[in-house]
Formats: C-alpha cells, structure tokens, sequence
C-alpha cells in the first residue's frame, strides 16, 4: 500500500511540473510574433503614407490635365492606401483625420464634377494634412 500512495505522489508531482513548464513556454513564444508585428507594422504605415502622396500627386496631375476620367481612377485608388494608416491616424490625430476624410470627399465630388479649380484646392488641403500626419 505504501508503494501505491508512493507512486502516485511521483506521478502527481510530475503531472504539476511537466503542466508548470507548459504554461510559461506558451507566453515567451505568443510574445515573439507580437514584437515582430510592431516593427513590421511601421513599414506598413510608411509604404502607406507613400502611396497616398503618389496617389494625390497622380491625381492632380491628371486633373491639372483635364484629364477628368484619370483623375477618377487615380483617386480611386486612394481608399487602399488609406486603409493601411487610417486607424493610426484616427487614434493619434483625430483632428487631421476628419479633415482628411472631409477633403477626399471634396476630391471626390470635384472631379465628379469636373471642376478643376475645387478639385486642384482639394488635392492641395489633403496632400498638407498627409503630410502633416506622416511626419509626426
């Protein structure tokens, strides 16, 4: 009887350890990706500040052209490129994110409208207020 309760206290011990060890491996391997996410996610934002100002600078261009139906294709393009630093900059600067909402809707409505000079004084507010963003 003594060898029973013998054996089962070393099982048990061994049971707690072996469950021990399992749970400080798991958060030391969940940190890892975490960290390599963050560094990565800068990138993301960069390259993403770098398309809208492509995609702006694109679009007045075409729209300085008169080129309306371009001009539409370019700027379709910017909800992408938006996309990747949108959230960023909605949570660091709310101000500068409504004005940049606020100004591709004029962009939109612009060039919709085939209206160079509201369209070219759009494109100009929303390529400042990037700018402002990207380099803070």
């Amino acid at each position: 009887m003594n060898r029973l309760s013998y054996a089962i206290a070393i099982t048990a011990i061994g049971l707690f350890a072996l469950t021990g060890c399992n749970g400080t491996t798991q958060p030391t391997t969940q940190t890892s990706p975490t960290v390599t996410a963050v560094s990565g996610s800068s990138n993301t934002t960069q390259d993403g500040f770098n398309a809208l100002v492509g995609v702006v600078s694109n679009t007045k261009t075409a729209v300085d052209a008169g080129k309306f139906d371009q001009a539409q294709q370019e700027f379709d393009k910017f909800e992408d490129s938006w996309a990747k630093v949108e959230d960023g900059v909605k949570a660091k600067y709310p101000n500068n994110y409504a004005a940049i909402e606020d100004t591709t809707t004029q962009v939109k409505s612009a060039i919709k409208a085939k209206d160079k000079t509201k369209a070219l004084e759009a494109l100009q507010t929303l390529d400042k207020n990037i700018a402002t963003v990207s380099k803070s």
